[in-house]
C-alpha cells in the first residue's frame, strides 16, 4: 500500500513514518511512503502559499492553485485517481471501520492543511473524503495525517508479525481490549490473575471476554450493543449487569 502526503513540512511525515513498525513495514516493501511539498507549486518567488481571506477575518487560508496543481502532478500518471483524505476537524471522526475500510484502498493521498485552512475550490475538485481525528483543533494537518496512516497500514497484511493482534485489540470488535500481564508473575505485590497462568485456553478466553465486557461497561457503554451478542456473551453480560445492582 503507498501513502502520499501533500503537505508544507514533508521530513515531519518521512522522519516518523520511518520508525517503529511502519518504518519495519516500508524496509520490507509492504508499505510505501512519499511526501511531497506543495509550497514547490506556488509561483512566486518567495514560495507564499496563503493569502488573505475574502470577506476578511482572522488568520490566512491556503491558495487553490499550489494544491490543485501538486495533486495533478501526482495523478498525472495513474489509470485510477486514489482517493484524497483532507485532515479537518470538519470531517468524518476516524474509527477502526473506517481504517478497515480505508486499508482495502492500493493508495491514498492524504492532505494537510494550515492557518485557517485551504481555498474550498480546491478541496471541491480534489477532495473524496474529509477525516478527523477528534474533535479538537491542532495546528497542521500532518499529526492527523500520521495517526490515519498508522492505523490504517495496521489493518494492511504483512505490516504486523501477528495479524491475530489487530483482530483482537479495542474497537475491532464490540469491546474495549481485555487486561494484558507478563512476567514478572508477582509486581509490587500484585499477582497476575490466577487464570492466566493455568493453561485451559477455554477459561482463559472466558475470562479475557469478561474483562473486555466489563471495561467496555465501565469506560465505553454506547458501544455495546446487546442485539448483536452471542448466547455466551449475553450470559456474561447479564451476569455483569446483576454485580451492578
Amino acid at each position: 500500500m503507498k501513502f502520499t502526503v501533500m503537505t508544507l513540512f514533508p521530513d515531519m511525515i518521512l522522519q516518523a513514518a520511518s520508525a517503529s513498525i511502519m518504518g519495519r513495514a516500508i524496509e520490507a516493501g509492504v508499505l510505501e511512503v512519499e511526501a511531497v511539498d506543495f509550497r514547490e507549486y506556488t509561483h512566486n518567488k518567495f514560495k507564499h502559499v496563503d493569502d488573505y481571506p475574502f470577506g476578511g477575518g482572522a488568520g490566512m487560508v491556503i491558495q487553490a492553485a499550489p494544491v490543485y496543481e501538486c495533486w495533478q502532478d501526482i495523478v498525472k500518471d495513474k489509470e485510477k485517481k486514489p482517493r484524497v483524505l483532507y485532515m479537518s476537524p470538519k470531517g468524518k471522526v476516524l474509527t477502526q471501520q473506517m481504517a478497515r475500510e480505508l486499508a482495502q484502498e492500493e493508495e491514498l493521498i492524504l492532505l494537510c492543511g494550515h492557518y485557517e485552512g485551504i481555498d474550498q475550490r480546491a478541496l471541491d475538485l480534489i477532495v473524496t473524503d474529509e477525516v478527523s481525528i477528534g474533535d479538537y483543533v491542532l495546528t497542521g494537518g500532518e499529526l492527523p495525517a500520521l495517526v490515519v496512516m498508522d492505523t490504517v497500514s495496521r489493518m494492511v497484511g504483512g505490516v504486523l508479525g501477528n495479524q491475530e493482534s489487530a483482530e483482537d485489540e479495542s474497537f475491532s470488535g464490540m469491546y474495549l481490549e481485555y487486561p494484558q500481564y507478563t512476567r514478572p508473575r508477582v509486581f509490587e505485590g500484585m499477582e497476575v490473575p490466577e487464570v492466566l497462568l493455568n493453561g485451559n485456553h477455554a477459561a482463559i478466553d472466558e475470562w479475557r471476554l469478561e474483562e473486555a465486557m466489563k471495561l467496555t461497561m465501565e469506560r465505553r457503554p454506547e458501544l455495546i450493543d446487546p442485539d448483536k451478542m452471542s448466547i455466551k456473551e449475553r450470559k456474561i453480560y447479564n451476569r455483569l449487569l446483576e454485580k451492578d445492582r
